[in-house]
């Protein structure tokens, strides 16, 4: 981080990697099509109102109806107001991928190791990269709460999370 980040949390303005016009009518899109298949899905399911009262999809078939008409007001305030500032620079868009990044890697890591393992992993190193703390100290943090977090679920909830050959290995 810079001196400026360091004082008000704030970025220098870089190039725009997305306008704010383009993200609301991919927004918009995205949305609408949700909505219609909530609408599609619903009217299948049954939308209409029966003897005994509203089919199972009489409510969600209109939500999806209102959120369908709330996305396509989104897409022609877009397109009416054309704004072309930046949604998301490139500055910020490299401070989102240092913390999506590592988030997708524990993810997957979470298959093959465990969640109790990757969640140490994960902790130790974020810490350590982006955090700037010591490597004993993030270890020593990334341990201990994965072990007070083995502890709760496994041990007092018994409710059972992914784990992996660390885990087999002591039996669980």
């Amino acid at each position: 981080m810079n001196s400026q980040e360091d004082i008000d949390g704030s970025v220098a303005p870089s190039a725009a990697v997305i306008t704010k016009r383009t993200a609301e009518i991919v927004v918009g899109i995205v949305v609408a099509a949700f909505a219609l298949l909530a609408i599609v899905s619903n009217y299948k399911l049954g939308a209409g109102w029966a003897d005994d009262g509203p089919q199972p999809g009489y409510f969600p078939m209109r939500m999806g109806i209102a959120i369908f008409l709330a996305s396509l007001v989104v897409l022609v305030q877009a397109l009416r107001k054309n704004d072309r500032s930046a949604f998301l620079e490139q500055a910020q868009a490299k401070l989102v991928a240092i913390v999506l990044l590592p988030l997708i890697v524990y993810i997957a890591a979470v298959q093959f190791i465990g969640i109790y393992v990757a969640s140490a992993l994960f902790i130790g190193i974020f810490m350590c990269l982006v955090g700037k703390f010591s490597w004993y100290r993030s270890a020593l943090t990334g341990v201990i709460v994965s072990l007070v977090l083995f502890w709760i679920f496994e041990i007092m909830f018994t409710v059972p999370l992914p784990k992996g050959p660390l885990e087999q290995l002591f039996g669980y």
